[in-house]
């Protein structure tokens, strides 16, 4: 923080050094008769310097994980002229008393401040923003604040072709604008209200303003417009357009399921049928979307991937609600109101004190979506209209590369196309062709069944491989000594600092006895829940990766591979679940794979308890561990 000051000092030597006219005024706001594209060069050469000599990022945007908060999103209001089906419930939402909203000045007053530590991007976000009426004053305002390179703003559209010249003008740098469906019909049922032609008005009037690219939101829901894709995939051929796709998420009264959500390795498989070509553009590090482009195409298209590959690991983006209340992370449930303190009288450093505080407190990741959709947070409208969200720990980005499923001895399901429960697409069996293999990739999956002739039809396996018997191999090294408690009895983290990295895997076994009427069902895939052993074989991977936030003294491990097996066992009406992780670390997978193993078991009894509470969790154990100073462990 101590170069700050030279900081300060520098934009204020290039401001005075800036000035062009007898007025005094800053190229900002050339003069009359002044050329407005060499204001815009000087203000580029000014913009530059600023990057050249530009302090150290403030320490209290930065958060316990080394995430540098650059990127502010302000709510402007909590109203908005529409009434979109996964943003706000269909009975509306209390709204905040308007005395308790943040005033035009208390915006200002906390921009300046996140500006003055190191925020060089604000996007204004509702609510619909430009239903407030001093909107355009607003990004003036803004626009005079030194430091901040973009100004942006989310909105419905409604509102926009009618505002943008005068927005323009006032500053306005970035444009997202969400639209959902390109059927004028069906927009209606969406948002509950007219208004698509506006929306589509908005769109070429920002195009006809220059603004390149223009950012189109559209939250893709099964059965609802996932039909659309290659429709508004099609628009960026002729038109300047970044169409992002984004996966429904939960909210507060959207009533979010994960059968409505499709996932980005469905949609890119989608795209990639229709233009096999499609290729991967390279993006920020702290870019929310995954982006492609169509070649010979003019724009590009994108997905928001927050619930199936979500980014929490680069996020730089903090929210202010409209009512004041500081967001660190979109998904979760705690707030912390600068608007009290800011009518308190707090100073200035008191203020980037409890700034400095909830950033600190900012998670690692958010809670993957099954955790989500079950936490109490604010709907999307008390948030922001729009949103751009986060990624997970440093990883491997292989987590996901599951072997292809066989179920053996069951009658055929249906086809993925009617199964909407079925949440990932992608694996095959085995006949699949090796470039089609290539194509689906390794992230996701679709469930086919195969019965064979020397197979036992009364058992399924949902992986291949067979459940080999371990036996012990290698020294068997134990300590007397409990590692996590320190020479008082107190509990205490192990220190891996100094250990070296070495392949790791372990595999853990858990076995869950149903009975035989929730046997049946889960066998035939009957019961009313859906797909138990999907849903149980997803929890298992999701458990893996969040161990360490689930069992207080173990440490973060970037995972490289998780697999979990699921198998029928008809002769005592049970399910066998097997999970095995692997990383590259200082420290052991065991407790990922017991927890994997655990939840899947967990899981499996959630989805048949309404059929039968006689069920039983046992055998949870250990199978193997490889890697490590202690040697590998083999159970007999």
């Amino acid at each position: 923080m101590a170069a700050r000051p030279l900081s300060r000092m520098l934009r204020r030597l290039l401001r005075s050094s800036a000035r062009s006219c007898s007025s005094g005024a800053p190229v900002t706001q050339p003069c009359p008769g002044e050329s407005a594209r060499a204001a815009s060069e000087e203000l580029s050469r000014r913009r530059q310097f600023l990057r050249e000599h530009a302090a150290p990022f403030s320490a209290f945007l930065t958060d316990s994980f080394g995430r540098q908060h650059s990127y502010l999103r302000i709510s402007l209001t909590e109203k908005c002229n529409l009434r979109c089906q996964y943003c706000m419930p269909e009975e509306g939402v209390p709204l905040t008393p308007k005395a308790n909203l943040l005033t035009t000045e208390e915006i200002l007053t906390l921009a300046r401040l996140f500006v003055k530590e190191g925020v060089d991007k604000i996007r204004l976000t509702g609510g619909e923003p430009l239903i407030r009426p001093d909107v355009v004053d607003i990004v003036a305002q803004l626009q005079r604040l030194e430091g901040l390179r973009t100004i942006g703003v989310t909105t419905n559209g409604i509102n926009l072709a009618r505002l943008l010249p005068q927005l323009q003008k006032a500053g306005l740098s970035a444009i997202n604008i969400s639209l959902d469906t390109l059927v004028p019909a069906k927009f209606e049922f969406i948002v509950r209200r007219k208004g698509f032609h506006k929306v589509m008005e908005g769109i070429h009037k920002a195009i006809e303003l220059g603004y390149n690219p223009v950012k189109v939101n559209c939250v893709v829901m099964r059965g609802l417009n996932e039909d659309e894709l290659l429709d508004f995939a099609a628009l960026t051929e002729g038109l300047p357009l970044d169409v992002r796709f984004i996966e429904y998420m939960p909210f507060d009264g959207n009533k979010w399921n994960f059968k409505k959500m499709v996932s980005y390795k469905e949609m890119l498989d989608t795209v990639r049928q229709q233009w096999p070509e499609l290729e991967k553009v390279p993006e920020e590090e702290s870019s929310t979307a995954k982006a492609f482009k169509i070649p010979g195409f003019q724009g590009q298209i994108s997905f928001i991937t927050s619930m199936s590959e979500h980014f929490c690991g680069t996020c730089n983006r903090l929210r202010i609600t409209a009512d004041g209340n500081l967001k660190v992370c979109l998904f979760g449930n705690s707030e912390v109101s600068l608007r009290d303190h800011l009518r308190a009288g707090a100073s200035e450093q008191e203020l980037l004190r409890i700034i400095g505080a909830a950033v600190g407190r900012k998670k690692r990741q958010h809670a993957g979506m099954f955790s989500i959709s079950q936490m109490k947070n604010r709907p999307m409208i008390l948030i922001e209209l729009f949103l751009m969200f986060h990624n997970s720990p440093p990883g491997n980005p292989s987590i996901f590369s599951w072997d292809p499923l066989h179920v053996q001895g069951l009658r055929p399901r249906m086809s993925f196309s009617s199964q909407v429960a079925t949440l990932w697409k992608g694996c095959r069996v085995p006949q699949t062709p090796p470039l089609a293999q290539q194509r689906l990739g390794s992230g996701s999956f679709q469930k086919h069944y195969t019965s064979r002739a020397d197979s036992n039809a009364n058992s399924k396996c949902l992986s291949p491989g067979s459940w080999a018997s371990a036996a012990p191999s290698g020294p068997q090294l134990t300590s007397e000594q409990l590692t996590h408690v320190d020479s008082e009895g107190r509990a205490a983290m192990v220190d891996v600092g100094r250990k070296p990295d070495t392949e790791r895997v372990a595999v853990a076994s858990a076995v869950v006895l149903l009975g035989p009427v929730a046997f049946k069902l889960v066998q035939q895939n009957q019961l009313k829940k859906g797909d138990a052993l999907v849903v149980a074989q997803l929890a298992g991977v999701q458990a893996a990766k969040v161990t360490s936030q689930l069992i207080p003294l173990c440490h973060h491990v970037a995972l490289s591979h998780i697999q979990v097996q699921l198998e029928l066992d008809s002769t005592r009406h049970a399910v066998k679940i097997r999970a095995s992780c692997r990383a590259r670390g200082p420290t052991g997978v065991e407790m990922e794979a017991l927890t994997s193993a655990a939840v899947a078991a967990l899981t499996l009894y959630d989805m048949c308890k309404a059929v039968s509470r006689d069920i039983v969790l046992e055998e949870i154990k250990l199978i193997s561990k490889t890697g490590g100073q202690r040697g590998d462990f083999h159970r007999a």
